[in-house]
């Protein structure tokens, strides 16, 4: 069973340190720099001993707090979601803290998702057991506020949760007839319903990333194989192929001085495959360029800047082998050879 992740898993903490968080059988391992470039730590687990099931979901704060949510098996057949946060990746993560069931109780419903408001509280979204969405929050003096549901129908069971320029938390969701969203109106607020999208979706490629003070940018792929971006209250933008199936890895940039969208994914090739344009320029065009060695169907793609602001790939096997790659010092996203980390 390949173990999933719902959101960025390659993250630079709040000392410029990178780290990486990592499925395991059972569990979330994570691995950080002993310092900013330097040789990588050996895995931890996070958490404790506590059994995990099925992924998990991760976000970053602003002040650089990453927050994981993860199901845990509890009695039975029987299963409950637990939220763990971690403060600086030399740092051993907090402890996981059961915070509910989308139904009360029962089995695992839908992958979670998770962002975090300007005020470092958590919004977490999973499917229930009736095929909508629901949410749940942390208190600003700690505990969570009580389940609310924001309806939706027949929703798939990927969501992507993302926290706009403006600190405010929107999420998305693909069911048969397009794609559904919701966001706060204002900070504090509960999300709200907005216009859905009807379009067709190929179920599991949704992914978010903010391009503006006013927008956030949709990435998802339709079931002919297109790739598009959609910011809401405009009609969608072909850019190209998908290179391979699920979501786009994203990251916003700055490359010879221009702000740019970087995209990755696990191409059909085995190989991860890169393209920027400048943002929310789609019409500039952009491209695939391949790099790296073949990696099995399953391995996944994480991006981010290091503390030298140079972009930062990741790929990660089923098996749980990581290998880094980094910008090189020269115009462009040349990146330099793949690094596997022992």
């Amino acid at each position: 069973m390949v173990r999933t992740v719902n959101g960025d898993w390659l993250i630079r903490g709040r000392d410029g340190r990178l780290g990486v968080y990592l499925p395991s059988a059972d569990a979330v391992r994570c691995r950080a720099e002993s310092v900013p470039g330097g040789p990588w730590g050996p895995p931890r687990r996070v958490g404790g001993e506590q059994r995990l099931h099925g992924g998990f979901a991760l976000a970053q704060g602003a002040d650089g707090y990453s927050h994981l949510v993860a199901w845990r098996p509890t009695r039975g057949d029987e299963h409950g979601l637990v939220h763990s946060t971690h403060f600086r990746p030399l740092l051993a993560p907090l402890d996981w803290h059961p915070f509910g069931h989308p139904n009360k109780q029962g089995a695992r419903t839908g992958g979670p998702a998770v962002a975090v408001d300007e005020a470092g509280r958590a919004y977490v979204f999973v499917r229930n057991r009736g095929l909508g969405v629901m949410t749940v929050n942390q208190k600003s003096r700690g505990g969570w506020n009580a389940w609310h549901d924001l309806r939706g129908s027949k929703v798939h069971e990927e969501l992507a949760a993302v926290t706009a320029e403006s600190g405010l938390v929107e999420v998305y969701a693909s069911n048969p007839d397009g794609i559904l969203r919701w966001h706060q109106e204002e900070a504090g607020a509960r999300p709200v319903a907005g216009e859905p999208l009807r379009v067709p979706v190929e179920p599991g490629s949704l992914s978010a990333l903010p391009t503006s003070k006013e927008n956030t940018t949709l990435y998802y792929t339709d079931p002919k194989g297109t790739l598009y971006a959609w910011r809401p209250g405009t009609d969608p933008i072909a850019l190209l192929p998908a290179a391979g199936p699920g979501p786009v890895a994203t990251l916003r940039c700055v490359l010879e001085g221009h702000d740019c969208t970087v995209l990755a994914q696990h191409a059909a090739s085995g190989r991860i495959a890169f393209a920027a344009y400048p943002t929310e320029q789609e019409s500039a065009g952009l491209w695939w360029t391949e790099s790296g060695p073949r990696l099995p169907p399953g391995s996944r793609i994480s991006l981010a800047e290091d503390a030298q602001g140079r972009v930062v790939a990741a790929s990660v096997t089923p098996e749980g082998v990581l290998r880094v790659a980094r910008q090189k010092d020269e115009p462009g996203l040349a990146l330099a050879a793949w690094q596997e980390i022992p």
